[in-house]
């Protein structure tokens, strides 16, 4: 049992144990080497454990943060120390690798979902020293995608360039020299996109390796694209020579209707008007309904009329004009522009050549293609003037009459090509009604012989002034013998010829 003055004692050596160890905080003199002895009935604290954590001189020591004033308290104010003080173990070659991988995988999400700027900072950190050659490949592979996804186009040349500097044997270098004639040639460097492309054949018979497949599909897209190249040149005879090799391949990753469309094209060029209606016709057999078909078209129906084959020529064009809308309504676009053109240019080619016949039925046909005055009134008017030629002139002048008749319906708001139609159109009346009555009065019905005349002649000999505007037998001013229309602008994915 304890008495009261036992009692007393204990409770003054824990009150001394409490001063003690607030006055070892408060105090800002460093604690003595050794700990002073304790107060008389009190109990000693036990000496503390080195601190395995102290910093080095002038540093504050692991678990502290310095005290935004340190003559207002002490100079060290202690901080949340983590339950777990434990150095991490090392990853192993494996772990790292594993965390490499992730985080290249993040970079890779991050530029598909057009991140660029998130994803390059992650693909820097991972050309670290300490990241393996194949992760810091990889790493400006992406990094390289970046830059041409953002188009930076010489940044990533400049990064494609890095890695054949630093790894000029690789497996990968004839994938990296295709990747930069590709990008070349959409800068338009063209002739530097040849020099990398010739140079993937040249590496991918060089580099060994197992995966023969994987070689051989590199260098047959680098030959398509050599021959495109020379193809975007200008040097037709180069592309069509590349593009005939590629179809002689029997190589089930060739594209084979694009290169057997880009060998019409570059025959069709040259004027190589026999191969050009050889290529079209296997094309048109072999791949119906392509894009590609009118054009292909076209070009077989004016090699065909280059080669004086008219009727074969003109078959062609009726075809292109009357197929059916099953075709066309996936690129209508596409089809009205080659339809009106195949149709102008050689129903325009058998006008000038006489054969009116031919001609009329070509103009009929395009002028059902479109309703709109810029178009529909220009046929109408070529319409008009094959009708005259053809001997049927109360026919031209109900053509040229209903011209006139849309005038009103045009507003003020006209292009130069229609009001020389309107024009026209009025002269071509004028002129018909004049020579219409001019014909009348020399061939007049028939009647009782006329007195003679002095010697000035018959008073019935005298002929009807013509128009002040006569207008020649003649296609509108300007349009070739054809019809005026808007600039042609050529589709997409077509080029000029």
């Amino acid at each position: 049992m304890f008495t009261p003055c036992r009692r007393l004692s204990g409770w003054c050596a824990l009150g001394l144990l409490a001063a003690f160890c607030a006055a070892g905080q408060d105090s800002v003199v460093p604690p003595p080497s050794s700990p002073p002895p304790a107060p008389e009935g009190a109990v000693a604290p036990a000496p503390s454990a080195p601190d395995t954590n102290q910093s080095s001189p002038g540093q504050p020591a692991v678990g502290t943060v310095p005290a935004t004033n340190d003559r207002l308290t002490n100079s060290m104010v202690p901080a949340v120390v983590p339950t777990n003080t434990l150095p991490s173990a090392p990853l192993s070659e494996a772990q790292l690798l594993d965390q490499l991988r992730v985080q290249l995988e993040k970079a890779r999400h991050l530029r598909h979902t057009r991140q660029p700027r998130e994803a390059e900072a992650l693909l820097v950190e991972l050309l670290a020293d300490s990241s393996p050659d194949s992760m810091k490949q990889q790493a400006l592979l992406e990094l390289a995608m970046t830059a041409k996804e953002e188009n930076e186009l010489p940044r990533a040349q400049q990064i494609y360039a890095q890695f054949l500097s630093r790894w000029p044997n690789d497996a990968l270098v004839p994938e990296i020299l295709l990747r930069q004639g590709q990008l070349f040639r959409q800068m338009g460097l063209n002739n530097l996109a040849l020099a990398k492309f010739y140079g993937v054949m040249t590496s991918a018979l060089v580099v060994k390796n197992d995966t023969f497949d994987y070689y051989q599909r590199l260098v047959l897209i680098a030959q398509t694209e050599i021959a495109e190249s020379y193809y975007q040149l200008g040097r037709y005879s180069e592309s069509a020579e590349f593009f005939g090799r590629l179809l002689k391949q029997n190589n089930p990753a060739l594209d084979r209707p694009t290169a057997q469309f880009r060998l019409v094209r570059s025959l069709a060029a040259l004027g190589r008007n026999d191969e050009t209606v050889a290529q079209g016709r296997d094309f048109l057999t072999r791949y119906s309904g392509r894009p590609e078909q009118p054009e292909v078209r076209f070009h077989l129906a004016r090699a065909l009329k280059q080669l004086g084959r008219n009727n074969d020529a003109l078959q062609q064009v009726l075809m292109l004009l009357q197929e059916e809308k099953a075709l066309t309504k996936e690129h209508p676009e596409l089809w009205a522009y080659w339809q009106q053109r195949a149709g102008n240019e050689i129903g325009n080619q058998l006008y000038r050549e006489g054969d009116y016949t031919q001609a009329l039925g070509v103009y009929l046909t395009l002028a059902q293609l479109d309703n709109q005055p810029s178009w529909r009134l220009p046929v109408d008017y070529q319409i008009g003037l094959t009708y005259e030629k053809l001997s049927q002139p109360e026919k031209a002048l109900q053509i040229y009459q209903g011209i006139i008749g849309h005038e009103s319906q045009a507003g003020t708001n006209l292009s130069p090509g229609l009001k020389a139609i309107f024009e026209m159109a009025r002269w071509r009346v004028d002129f018909i009604q004049w020579q219409s009555h001019a014909e009348t009065q020399a061939h007049p019905p028939a009647s009782p012989a006329p007195a003679e005349a002095g010697a000035g002649g018959s008073s019935s000999s005298r002929q009807p002034v013509a128009p002040k505007h006569q207008a020649c037998l003649e296609p509108a001013p300007g349009m070739s013998h054809s019809m005026e229309f808007a600039p042609w602008t050529f589709p997409p994915n077509s080029k000029k010829i």
